[in-house]
């Protein structure tokens, strides 16, 4: 019997894609971003394997998952990129992570925190070039933050960095316009830091110009086999490294006119059967899949019938049905020649691959596979 909800980490497939990515790369260096547990892949599991295919440097949201990272053993040069409270700041010193500063007053708590803690804090100023979040809009604000730091000695300035809104869509001017500006300000900021490194691309910008590559690129999706324009990893040389697993409970016949599921949103248009599935929403199945998305048995697809629910789902496996119970049930992953991606899902929910796996819950089981046969658990 198979798991009722399994999540397998191909940490081989983490790897390869990471050696695709550094060999496109070339002198760049490789930022593994590994935030909200390695996109629900597991984040310590995959930083490792991101290092051995070739990433130097990881990346997180938040203090704490950079804590996590450290406790985990991972000792390579750590970005921790989101906003922080001065609880924060001192957690992502002790793990000795690089912070991202925007404005002075920050940048002064943060050079204070570190005096008390009597440590060094390495700065990564960014400027906001046309993502409108996190990061100062104003090229004199962010030198400012760089004189600051040169003048201070618990600060040093070990990059500088900006944020890409739209490198995802080959469509849009604003990507050439942010590297421009992101250019200009780099040249102005190496006057009072030299040796800062400069870090703009993203998974998409990695893979769409050599331009943005300059010191270093952060990826984070495609690190995991995602494609980040949203189509078929494969056409980028990557391979999914997820796939989500449950297995057949039950097959049950249907007359034509029966329906399943809660609000009976499907009802059978003619002599079938069903089978259930013990996985569902809870599990991060998304309800909105309901009666629009399609899971692999014995290598063939199978529409998902009703309304997805909680723990179950039901899926019409036909009048005289191959199905068995017992058998694996795919469905995020291959069976045979038949595959079905998180972008399909992404498309069939109306949003992106990054949120299907981030969506996959703490009570699935992850299951992590390397080439050599070794397999571990969570558990």
């Amino acid at each position: 019997m198979n798991d009722r909800a399994l999540a397998r980490i191909d940490l081989s497939a983490v790897q390869r894609n990471c050696a695709e990515l550094k060999r496109r790369l070339g002198d760049a260096a490789l930022c593994a971003v590994v935030k909200a547990d390695g996109y629900g892949h597991g984040a310590a599991w995959c930083a490792r394997a991101a290092i051995a295919g070739g990433a130097t440097w990881l990346a997180v949201a938040t203090a704490e998952e950079a804590a996590d990272l450290r406790r985990h053993g991972l000792r390579e040069r750590l970005l921790v990129m989101g906003a922080l409270t001065g609880e924060e700041v001192e957690l992502a010193l002790a793990a000795d992570a690089d912070i991202v500063v925007w404005h002075r007053p920050f940048a002064e708590h943060v050079a204070r925190r570190a005096e008390a803690a009597g440590i060094h804090a390495r700065l990564h100023v960014k400027l906001d070039t046309g993502m409108g979040r996190l990061g100062t809009a104003d090229v004199s604000e962010a030198l400012d933050v760089i004189e600051l730091a040169r003048e201070d000695d618990h600060l040093e300035v070990a990059g500088v960095m900006t944020h890409l809104a739209t490198a995802d869509d080959p469509e849009s001017p604003l990507f050439d316009e942010q590297l421009e500006r992101f250019r200009g300000f780099v040249e102005q900021a190496r006057r009072s830091a030299p040796g800062a490194i400069a870090h703009v691309a993203n998974s998409a910008a990695a893979l769409r110009s050599v331009d943005s590559h300059f010191d270093m690129a952060r990826c984070g999706i495609a690190i995991y086999g995602l494609d980040p324009f949203h189509r078929d990893p494969s056409l980028h040389g990557l391979e999914p490294a997820l796939s989500l697993e449950s297995y057949v409970a039950d097959v049950k016949a249907l007359a034509r006119g029966d329906g399943v599921g809660y609000g009976r949103t499907w009802t059978a248009e003619r002599d079938t059967h069903v089978a259930v599935l013990p996985i569902g929403y809870g599990d991060g199945y998304r309800r909105g899949l309901s009666n629009r998305a399609q899971v692999l048995v014995g290598g063939r697809r199978y529409p998902v019938a009703g309304t997805i629910s909680m723990d179950n789902i039901t899926v019409d496996v036909g009048a005289g049905p191959d199905v068995a119970v017992g058998e694996l049930a795919t469905l995020i992953g291959a069976q045979g020649d038949e595959r079905v991606l998180a972008e399909e899902l992404a498309a069939a929910l109306g949003t992106i691959n990054y949120e299907v796996t981030c969506g996959i819950a703490p009570r699935v089981r992850r299951l992590y596979l390397h080439d050599d046969g070794e397999a571990r658990s969570d558990d």
